[in-house]
């Protein structure tokens, strides 16, 4: 078995040659919505790759609703029209690996709003996982230990409270690409630990007490020295 070892650049460009190619097969063989794709195995000596990169393309293809896939079945077509499909495969293959900047700015709109949300919609349960979370990051900030799963396990704390499961899922997915770029940029060793202890506080009272403005205004605070930082690392 040939070991396939990648960059993450190589990688995608890897994902992106099987996405194409899967898109060919589907207009080649004419499927419906609704029909089966080749297994895995088949696609991967198809397009002689390893299966988890199958595997990962696909994965990507299930994540914007143009595969289905049911265990111990298969992989399907999912009910989109041809033409449908086509363009919104033209559109995956342009789209670039977000820079560091970007996943700021995008956490910082989805965090205004599920903050606000979250002052109106949380339950007690939800005021107790808040706890646990910021008493985690006061606790790493204040033995002078890096701090950076403890600050995004609160905020996702919140985005859980807002109770809108699509911003939740928007935030799961972009926060392992942040963990690595926090680390990566040092940005716990810009100041900005000890800070949030305080946002962090200001933040979760205003949503023990409903005040959805209030919560909204200390997050765009809370994140104002941050989006500062990322603009100077250039």
């Amino acid at each position: 078995m040939k070991l396939e070892i990648l960059t993450k650049s190589e990688n995608s460009d890897v994902q992106k040659d099987i996405v194409s190619k899967i898109r060919d097969l589907i207009i080649l063989k004419n499927l419906e919505p609704g029909d089966k794709l080749p297994s895995e195995r088949m696609l991967s000596e198809k397009f002689e790759v390893s299966r988890s990169n199958v595997r990962e393309s696909i994965q990507k293809l299930e994540f914007y609703g143009l595969l289905k896939s049911i265990p111990q079945s298969g992989t399907f077509v999912a009910n989109i029209g041809a033409i449908a499909m086509n363009g919104m495969i033209e559109d995956i293959l342009r789209l670039d690996e977000p820079e560091f900047k970007d996943l700021v700015e995008t956490r910082i709109l989805l965090e205004l709003k599920t903050a606000r949300l979250a002052a109106l919609r949380r339950t007690e349960d939800d005021l107790l996982k808040l706890e646990e979370a910021l008493l985690a990051y006061k606790e790493k900030v204040n033995n002078g230990e890096e701090a950076v799963q403890e600050d995004l396990l609160f905020h996702l704390a919140i985005a859980k409270a807002s109770g809108n499961s699509t911003m939740n899922t928007f935030m799961l997915i972009i926060t392992p690409e942040i963990i690595t770029n926090f680390q990566k940029h040092h940005v716990c060793d810009a100041g900005l630990s000890k800070r949030g202890i305080l946002d962090h506080q200001a933040i979760f009272d205003a949503i023990k007490d409903k005040k959805p403005q209030v919560a909204k205004q200390k997050m765009k605070e809370h994140f104002k020295e941050l989006y500062n930082y990322c603009y100077n690392l250039e």
